[in-house]
């Protein structure tokens, strides 16, 4: 066993290429899906949850109080293949494509979207767009606390790594 797998550190990796928060401010590989918040296009007061199941591609996009997205008819949305985009400039074309168990023909966005797309996915469940808007707001709070050397108290039980100084 590695230094780091028995450490009680968590290995934060850097973002595959730098992204720009305003089109997908939250895009993350959770619960066997990549799923995330995308912002309208057209009403700047309404943002989407989309989510893409790992192996069978079902999909999901619905606003942030359920309403069904009008794009997810049968195929992804734009916001999912915003989302897609997004998931693979954080993490790597070849970790979003491992992480969905799909194999395209190139490591590109664009190539896993269409990869996915051809197999027809069915549209899925909505059920988990509370948990995942949930998760968003809970990180746009963390974003408002006021710059502190002193420890968060919800997040105590990260141990400190180095003196601030």
């Amino acid at each position: 066993m590695s230094d780091w797998e028995s450490s009680s550190l968590a290995r934060v990796l850097p973002p595959a290429s730098p992204r720009k928060l305003a089109k997908v401010p939250f895009v993350e590989l959770a619960d066997g899906r990549v799923q995330g918040v995308v912002s309208s296009g057209s009403d700047i007061g309404r943002v989407y949850v989309s989510s893409v199941e790992a192996g069978t591609f079902e999909f999901a996009c619905s606003t942030n109080n359920n309403r069904p997205c009008g794009g997810a008819r049968g195929s992804f949305c734009n916001h999912i293949l915003a989302l897609i985009t997004e998931a693979v400039l954080q993490y790597g074309a070849e970790r979003v494509a491992r992480y969905l168990r799909v194999e395209p023909d190139e490591l590109t966005a664009q190539a896993i979207s269409s990869a996915m797309t051809s197999t027809r996915p069915s549209q899925g469940d909505r059920a988990a767009a509370a948990a995942v808007f949930s998760r968003f707001l809970r990180h746009l709070a963390y974003l408002e606390l006021a710059p502190t050397t002193a420890p968060v108290p919800e997040m105590q039980w990260f141990p400190p790594t180095r003196t601030v100084v």
